[in-house]
């Protein structure tokens, strides 16, 4: 896949666990292991927002694209 999901970099930089993450965003820890996971095939802007927020951090920090060849 084209884009890597660093989100469980942030969260380490942030030291804050995904079940912590999970009940600030309110959604689910296995939603959040999904997305840390890569396999994922969508995020709401809603999500992201919040994941942003409560993170501190920009779209960017936890979103990345990299070409596949």
């Amino acid at each position: 896949m084209a884009i890597i999901i660093n989100l469980d970099v942030v969260l380490a930089k942030r030291k804050m666990k995904s079940k912590e993450l999970a009940e600030i965003i309110g959604i689910t820890t296995a939603n959040i292991s999904i997305l840390k996971s890569g396999k994922a095939k969508a995020i709401r802007f809603s999500t992201l927002e919040a994941i942003c927020k409560a993170l501190n951090c920009q779209p960017s920090d936890i979103l990345e694209y990299t070409e596949t060849e």
